[in-house]
């Protein structure tokens, strides 16, 4: 079974409260799912390997480590995954990104593919899939079966909250795929949303509530 990471740093915890908030506005909600995104990518890239090097101190030279040369590309699911690039970019700047475009059907809740762009040397890099719900699961289990296709040297997923129906069909589909997220909630209701959750997490991005 894949693993499941639930990241519960109190800044990360503190700044997810406010991110539920009815009441926080589109500049400060994008603001919080970069943030949000970074914690999250900090820990999604702790296995990193790391190489000796040498550099010179302004006192004397000494040895550090780097990463050992990994490539990365992150792969938001369009359209709220794009909410989570600026953070994760700002601590891998050099990794490239593809997109995904999934929407779900209102009346079989089933996600719908109309757009895929990766990088064309995706078979060398290590794909981070980024979207801030994980609800039913379909989209994110269906955004990592079309990446799959491309042969990336590793996968791994990245939200902000799941539902327990997420959890259990995305690792199912994908037991090979590590998890990772800040909350899982206590379940879907009749719409699929995430209860508590955050409501639409793309309508509150782009403020098309």
């Amino acid at each position: 079974m894949a693993s499941v990471t639930i990241l519960d740093h109190p800044l990360l915890q503190h700044k997810l409260s406010i991110l539920r908030d009815r009441h926080t506005g589109s500049k400060e909600f994008r603001e919080l799912i970069s943030e949000i995104a970074m914690f999250e990518c900090y820990e999604a890239t702790r296995d990193l390997p790391l190489v000796e090097t040498t550099v010179e101190t302004p006192i004397c030279e000494a040895k550090t480590k780097v990463i050992a040369g990994r490539k990365l590309a992150f792969v938001p699911i369009l359209r709220a995954g794009l909410g989570m690039v600026e953070g994760v970019l700002r601590m891998v700047p050099a990794a490239k990104v593809g997109h995904i475009g999934l929407y779900r059907d209102p009346k079989t809740l089933k996600p719908v593919e109309y757009y895929s762009k990766l990088p064309s040397d995706i078979e060398e890099r290590e794909v981070i899939v980024l979207d801030p719900m994980l609800a039913t699961g379909g989209s994110g289990s269906d955004a990592v079966t079309i990446i799959k296709r491309s042969h990336p040297k590793r996968i791994k997923f990245m939200c902000i909250l799941a539902a327990p129906e997420g959890v259990r069909a995305f690792t199912a589909a994908h037991p090979d795929v590590p998890l990772y997220c800040a909350a899982v909630d206590q379940c879907l209701n009749d719409h699929g949303y995430i209860v508590p959750g955050l409501g639409d997490a793309g309508d509150r991005i782009f403020g098309t509530l």
